[in-house]
């Protein structure tokens, strides 16, 4: 780390401020290797201003349909958080500053499963990957999970991360389409060969859609179109369903993890590899991958349109979410005391004095 430089410096192509500012939104992204979640929005048209907040082994970000309510999956703990633009205008430590409050209201005790992706489903379901137990899941108040669908490979559930599953889409509001490194029924054997047996499945069927894939991870629908991200070899992809094919939207000399489209533009995560990894010292472009940061891609074209690179403290990041109509919003986690006096009601706010 540069010491000349604070936490979290980056620099950035000049378009990107312009760009949220006229698109009206602000990027969420997570760092478990950090153990942030951090807020970037723009200043004005000209620069960037982040906001990090601290949690354990952040992973997986979920915001519902309007972006009111986000879920993090941490490292034994999801964390509900609701927004509320009027705690936000009137916050005591800055008021009028704000657009937006995310305040931490629901936690599940789910125990240390690795999760990793995370959605709202249908009627506020939350659906998760748990990765440790090789499954989806629902998460709810009464147990630490509930299995929803397992591979038809996997013959029993158990705390193995047997595949590697990471990654999901849903469509119609239920878990659709899954990624996982291999097809494997013991322990860790994803790892044997992590480049060339990747798998994107169809929840729905147990159909194996693609197979043959390198670390595939963050399978999403945009536009009625798959897309999944190929982290051993950097590379967007659009899947061929019916042919089981797929064509490389773009190409980068980078690990790429993390997505989300706001828009036309598709914003993906890019981290460093780390060389002395058993997992990423395989990958043929370890030596080139050294940037850690976001690429914007302009969907239609496929063009390149702006980056953020991240040049002390952040390395890795897992999760991309875009919050839409805010520019400059707000999270408190539960460490420091300040969530304690935002109180809500269906008619009314109010921020009650703390201790």
């Amino acid at each position: 780390m540069n010491n000349a430089l604070a936490p979290f410096s980056c620099k950035y192509t000049p378009q990107i401020p312009e760009l949220l500012s006229r698109l009206n939104c602000s990027i969420a992204i997570s760092t478990y290797q950090a153990g942030k979640l951090i807020f970037i929005s723009p200043q004005d048209d000209s620069s960037l201003v982040q906001l990090p907040r601290t949690f354990s082994k952040p992973m997986g970000i979920a915001l519902d349909e309007n972006g009111e309510k986000l879920a993090l999956a941490t490292k034994d703990e999801i964390l509900i958080f609701a927004n509320s633009k009027n705690l936000a205008t009137h916050y005591p430590k800055s008021p009028n500053k704000y657009d937006g409050l995310y305040l931490p209201r629901v936690t599940y005790h789910t125990g240390p499963l690795d999760i990793h992706d995370l959605s709202f489903g249908k009627d506020q379901r939350l659906f998760a990957v748990n990765t440790l137990f090789s499954s989806v899941v629902e998460i709810d108040d009464q147990y630490n999970f509930k299995p929803y669908w397992t591979p038809p490979f996997i013959d029993e559930m158990v705390s193995e991360d047997r595949c590697h599953l990471n990654g999901m889409a849903l469509q119609n509001g239920l878990p659709k389409y899954i990624t996982a490194f291999n097809q494997g029924n013991k322990a860790g054997s994803w790892r044997e060969n992590i480049t060339t047996t990747g798998v994107l499945m169809d929840v729905e069927s147990n159909e194996t859609i693609l197979d043959g894939l390198g670390m595939p991870h963050s399978p999403r629908i945009f536009n009625d179109e798959i897309y999944v991200l190929l982290s051993a070899k950097g590379e967007l992809i659009k899947v061929n369903k019916e042919s089981g094919t797929y064509d490389v939207v773009t190409k980068v000399e980078g690990f790429v993890r993390g997505m989300d489209l706001y828009k036309d533009y598709l914003f993906i995560g890019l981290s460093k590899l780390r060389k002395n990894s058993s997992t990423f010292a395989k990958l043929d472009f370890v030596d080139q991958a050294q940037e850690a940061g976001i690429l914007v891609i302009h969907l239609p074209t496929g063009s390149t349109v702006g980056k953020i690179t991240y040049l002390t403290s952040l390395d890795e990041i897992y999760d991309i979410q875009l919050i839409p109509n805010k520019i400059r919003p707000n999270i408190l986690n539960t460490l420091k005391p300040d969530y304690k006096g935002s109180l809500m009601t269906p008619e009314d706010t109010f921020w009650a004095k703390t201790n």
